[in-house]
């Protein structure tokens, strides 16, 4: 489980730090200063923000750890997604006009000794096996209609493995997540 519950105010608060760091960043190449007492804000942890444009992926970057303040690494994850996933190309000022976010805030990775642990919709998936690492965020198996066999197969093809790659000597790992969206706040 997630170690800190955030507010709907906590969360419109991150939205529009994302939005406001994405836009200044994108516009002129600098970073908008925060600052807030609110404790879920101060919270250290890990988070992904996704980009969406139309309903379709954008940009997501994110990270499980954080020694920062969670609003620092949702500025610092933010600014990744729009300009730094190599599967897409940076954001630009014209792509600023049309664009929603979602941020997702992770509890820890907790390694299982079983997929039966792996609950669809709740856990999202960490697969790690030599030098290849992949990760799946709980709602993209809800968003495809996935079972757990094809939320494992897709998280290795993820990584870069092979589709059954998880059966044999790989680390797997779980995770939950508080995901929230501009569209539903």
């Amino acid at each position: 489980m997630i170690d800190s519950n955030l507010s709907a105010g906590d969360k419109q608060v991150l939205l529009k730090i994302a939005r406001d760091t994405i836009n200044q960043y994108v516009t002129d190449d600098t970073i908008p200063k925060f600052e807030t007492a609110d404790q879920g804000l101060l919270t250290q942890s890990g988070c992904f923000v996704s980009i969406k444009v139309h309903g379709t992926l954008r940009g997501c970057i994110g990270n499980f750890i954080s020694e920062k303040p969670l609003f620092q690494l949702v500025q610092e994850m933010a600014i990744s997604a729009a300009t730094r996933d190599p599967r897409f190309y940076p954001m630009k000022e014209e792509d600023l006009a049309d664009y929603n976010l979602e941020i997702s805030v992770l509890s820890p990775l907790h390694k299982i000794s079983s997929i039966e642990e792996i609950e669809v919709g709740k856990h999202g998936l960490y697969i790690e096996k030599n030098f290849s690492r992949g990760v799946l965020l709980p709602q993209v198996a809800v968003e495809f209609g996935w079972d757990r066999d094809t939320f494992l197969r897709q998280t290795c093809l993820k990584a870069g493995l092979k589709q059954e790659g998880w059966k044999e000597g790989t680390d797997i790992y779980i995770f939950s997540a508080q995901v929230f969206s501009e569209k539903d706040l």
